[in-house]
């Protein structure tokens, strides 16, 4: 039996209400007893979402209808309504309601934050020192050597600045090279290769169905397709080279990514390995470049020879 065809409605989950945000861009509008309701909601919201209707009024002070009448105004159908959405956000972002204790307070030295965010850098290299395969990185850069032209794909912040620092890496070389952010043209691209091309693809979780979707494409005209991703994710399935690393991420929101070290390095370890495959073209290349460079702003030969 033929199965039901997915329409695109279905294909991507209901966004999440941010009932949060529709609290607070709400609270003008609100009466003074339903901003009381609001202040207690905001306050302690793993409280609110597991407290009952009449605990949530008591702390507020303020009538059982009161809560019913605040959860209507911010847009919520009823109380029901209201606690499923805010459970939502909990889940979401947990980490993001509450300050960080007094004991992670930046200090005069920058302690702990200095520390820690060293700390996390050296951690996510050794990571990478001790998971990745070197003869998986001969690999990829031999795809990458030996390729008409390469496609990078990332999507959301990191991944697109990654997606970037990896075309500015490889086209010094003298690789046809480019980044793409945009689904849409990821997919468009991805359309349009050969099997004689190749797309990298990059993701902190590898479950990024964009992401997924448009190497699963170029997979279907033959392109080669290389990962840099977490383990046994949709997106390292999809991979001829799946280069991955598993990075446990700091629990504080207001530190950098720990995995965007874990990856810069694994490019630079790539695209090292790509210019050692074509030397003496991509030398040749790196001294145009520099020749250009050099001419144009007047610098010193031994400024950053990458750059």
């Amino acid at each position: 039996m033929r199965k039901p065809r997915r329409d695109d409605s279905e294909a991507y989950a209901k966004p999440i209400p941010d009932i949060l945000s529709q609290i607070k861009d709400s609270y003008s509008e609100l009466r003074p007893a339903e901003r009381r309701v609001a202040d207690v909601v905001l306050a302690d919201v793993t409280f609110s979402v597991d407290a009952s209707n009449a605990e949530i009024a008591k702390r507020a002070e303020v009538s059982e209808p009161t809560v019913t009448r605040f959860c209507r105004a911010i847009g919520c159908d009823g109380v029901r309504d209201f606690k499923l959405k805010l459970a939502q956000s909990v889940v979401v972002g947990r980490l993001y309601f509450a300050p960080a204790p007094p004991a992670g307070e930046v200090s005069s030295d920058a302690s702990p934050l200095w520390t820690e965010v060293f700390g996390e850098a050296r951690n996510a290299l050794n990571l990478v020192e001790r998971q990745i395969d070197p003869k998986d990185i001969i690999a990829a850069a031999e795809l990458v050597a030996s390729a008409h032209q390469v496609l990078v794909f990332g999507l959301g912040g990191s991944s697109t600045s990654l997606a970037l620092e990896t075309q500015n890496r490889l086209f010094r070389y003298g690789v046809v090279v480019s980044a793409h952010s945009d689904p849409y043209v990821m997919k468009m691209t991805a359309s349009t290769l050969k099997p004689n091309d190749l797309v990298i693809a990059i993701s902190g979780t590898g479950r990024t169905c964009e992401v997924v979707d448009a190497v699963q494409l170029a997979k279907h005209y033959r392109a080669k397709a290389i990962c840099i991703t977490a383990p046994d994710t949709d997106l390292a399935a999809t991979a001829d080279v799946a280069l991955t690393v598993d990075i446990p991420e700091f629990p504080d929101p207001l530190k950098p990514t720990a995995s965007r070290y874990a990856f810069l390095a694994i490019i630079d370890l790539v695209s090292s390995a790509v210019g050692t495959r074509l030397d003496p073209d991509a030398r040749e290349t790196l001294r145009r470049i520099k020749y250009t460079v050099l001419n144009h702003r007047k610098g010193r030969v031994l400024e950053p020879l990458g750059d």
